[in-house]
């Protein structure tokens, strides 16, 4: 993905703020740990959160997704039809090129707008939760500490179909579009192994914290 004005003016941030970039596949545990970082002080910005914003009634990327892809994409209210666009673009890479070009850069502007408020605002540090954040050839370079939640694929489609209605084809569909599992941990900086309880997870997440704190004053703190 080329680099845009949000994520130039992202860029500025480092040396002035951690800036913490949050992983994983589907169903690994990522909201969990971005939960308790929250709990702990840090401040965090969900790209998926913000995706579904923009596709909400009246959302600003409505408009131009109608425009494209015309009204059968849409639910009664207004709101993008996630299930019917995922199928689409699952299956027409041409049309989830277009999808991107238009929700892209709404994203990255919002993202710009709250990391900087946040920065204001004396946030101790920013965790910007990105789903793709790998796959995306930019943010690793955009952020100074990289970390990944991480369990067993298995463990991953259970937890899908534990809490949505989608099928195990459909979540194997969606694990086939992320980076590779040795992909993500080949370029981690932490690795929070998230393959058992909340118990075992959090206090992985309060280590991570406390690193944070105790380096956040250098210059980078990805070593």
């Amino acid at each position: 993905m080329a680099s845009t004005p949000a994520h130039s003016a992202l860029s500025a941030l480092k040396g002035q703020i951690p800036l913490i970039g949050l992983t994983g596949g589907i169903g690994s545990g990522k909201s969990a740990v971005a939960k308790r970082l929250a709990e702990l002080g840090a401040t965090v910005i969900d790209s998926d959160q913000i995706a579904h914003e923009i596709t909400a009634p009246h959302g600003a990327a409505i408009a131009p997704i109608q425009a494209r892809f015309g009204p059968d994409l849409f639910a009664a209210d207004g709101s993008l039809d996630r299930p019917k666009m995922r199928q689409l673009v699952f299956n027409d890479p041409s049309a989830l090129q277009s999808l991107e070009a238009i929700t892209h850069p709404i994203i990255h502007a919002e993202t710009l707008r709250q990391a900087c408020l946040a920065h204001q605002n004396g946030a101790l540090y920013l965790v910007f939760m990105v789903p793709l954040l790998v796959e995306s050839g930019y943010w690793p370079q955009a952020i100074d500490h990289l970390v990944v939640v991480d369990c067993p694929p298995e463990l991953q489609i259970a937890r899908v179909m534990q809490r949505s209605n989608l099928g195990r084809s459909e979540i194997e569909q969606i694990m086939r579009k992320q980076a590779l599992r040795e992909d993500r941990l080949a370029v981690a900086d932490t690795v929070l192994l998230n393959d058992g309880s909340l118990d075992k997870l959090i206090p992985q997440i309060n280590a991570l914290h406390q690193w944070i704190i105790k380096n956040r004053s250098k210059p980078s703190i990805s070593a």
